[in-house]
């Protein structure tokens, strides 16, 4: 049965992109090279930890939603979207692999007046200068003329109840000005509002910008809480403070470290050649450095605590709270807490942890003992450490519970515990 939307890549991005199509009347299939993926989405079961739920997997499936293996259904729809994940590597340069193997299995079935939309977090550039060529040469179509090409950044925030896709302006930029409209006239099905770029390059860089720009925000609370903690001063009624300002000012809170799918981007560096030489951005490579450091800044604080109480890191007994990059989701997608883990281990702690959406955690392929009564298992450690705030933590009834208790995320009243 023919669909009008294809979205390539069931992951983070395209299960909440393929809801709201399908929310919105849009007769949707999914395209996955994972077959355990599509049949777990079969199944009703999200295949993507802290993704979806099962309940709405399975609304999604009963709206008409259809996952599949089969890159013949590529050839069937009006309008496909690259959704596929470009994570960062060894190098910290953006790893395309993904945007072009969806690219040649779309372009081998390619037909003309088909609008092609990217919303994967790519560099400036990707679109004409990756994306592009690969659709042109397995498809023989020229974009622009033949078939419509844009670029649509997804602003997706997990978990967020609020800001959806329904209600949270659409970015796009196309190749032509009828490229723009042609996506423009998609997204529109889906969202209350869409902002036209002037094209690909300006769409892609509003995703670095908005990305680097959470980065370089919590890198400078992150070395102010660093300074306020060694001057005595409470950095979080310092914030508490500062965000009464109605004009210049936005507050971000120190953590950690930083999670989340959306790296910080240096545009200075381009996976592929470009005719545009990379300006390499200083103030995100500090801001990287930074928060690179907060999971040992951490663990600097966890030895110097159990060395006030006449306790050494070797063999104490430590609790780590909240395993996930961010609250009430199951998402583990760079948190620190893994880290955290291993450097603790490393220097002979004994490791168990807490967290209501995770079952099951490993560190080195090694299994983490799971507490299964929370005030217990804090009761009896020599240091709880709260690295990620649940809605379902009681942090008053923890604080008294805890022998030694660090906070992390200076959620705790005022006194009841050491924060960062």
């Amino acid at each position: 049965m023919p669909a009008d939307l294809a979205v390539i890549g069931l992951g983070h991005l395209g299960l909440p992109l393929a809801q709201a199509a399908v929310a919105a009347g849009v007769q949707t299939v999914g395209y996955d090279t994972d077959p355990r993926a599509c049949t777990e989405l079969t199944a009703g079961r999200t295949p993507v930890e802290g993704s979806l739920t099962a309940s709405e997997i399975r609304r999604m499936l009963s709206g008409g939603f259809r996952p599949t293996t089969n890159p013949a259904e590529l050839g069937r729809v009006r309008t496909a979207v690259i959704c596929a994940p470009t994570p960062l590597g060894a190098d910290r340069t953006i790893d395309l692999a993904a945007v072009g193997d969806a690219a040649r299995a779309l372009a081998a079935r390619l037909r003309p007046h088909t609008t092609v939309l990217l919303e994967s977090a790519v560099p400036p550039g990707t679109t004409e200068n990756y994306l592009l060529p690969l659709l042109e040469e397995g498809s023989g179509l020229r974009a622009g003329r033949d078939f419509h090409l844009a670029c649509s950044p997804s602003r997706l925030d997990p978990g967020n109840r609020t800001h959806v896709h329904s209600n949270t302006p659409k970015v796009i930029g196309g190749l032509t000005p009828a490229c723009t409209e042609s996506a423009a006239a998609f997204y529109g099905r889906l969202t209350d509002k869409v902002v036209r770029a002037r094209g690909p390059r300006e769409a892609e860089m509003t995703k670095v910008l908005e990305t680097n720009f959470r980065h370089v925000n919590i890198a400078l609370v992150n070395e102010m809480a660093v300074l306020c903690h060694d001057l005595g001063v409470d950095l979080w009624d310092v914030i508490r403070c500062a965000e009464t300002k109605p004009f210049g000012f936005q507050p971000f809170r120190p953590g950690p470290g930083v999670g989340g799918h959306g790296a910080p981007v240096d545009p200075g560096y381009l996976p592929y050649n470009s005719r545009t030489p990379g300006h390499p951005l200083r103030m995100v490579s500090l801001a990287q450095e930074i928060n690179d450091r907060m999971p040992q800044y951490v663990i600097q604080r966890c030895a110097t605590l159990l060395n006030e109480h006449g306790k050494s890191v070797r063999g104490a007994r430590v609790l780590l709270l909240g395993v996930t990059y961010k609250p009430d989701l199951a998402d583990q997608e760079g948190s620190p807490a893994r880290e955290i883990a291993t450097r603790l281990m490393d220097m002979g702690a004994q490791i168990g942890y807490h967290d209501p959406h995770v079952l099951d955690w490993r560190v080195r392929e090694l299994p983490v003992p799971r507490a299964d009564s929370l005030y217990e298992a804090a009761s009896s450690a020599d240091l709880t450490v709260l690295l990620q705030h649940h809605r379902t933590y009681d942090l008053q009834g923890l604080a008294v519970k805890a022998q030694l208790l660090l906070d992390t995320r200076g959620a705790t009243p005022a006194g009841a515990a050491h924060r960062l």
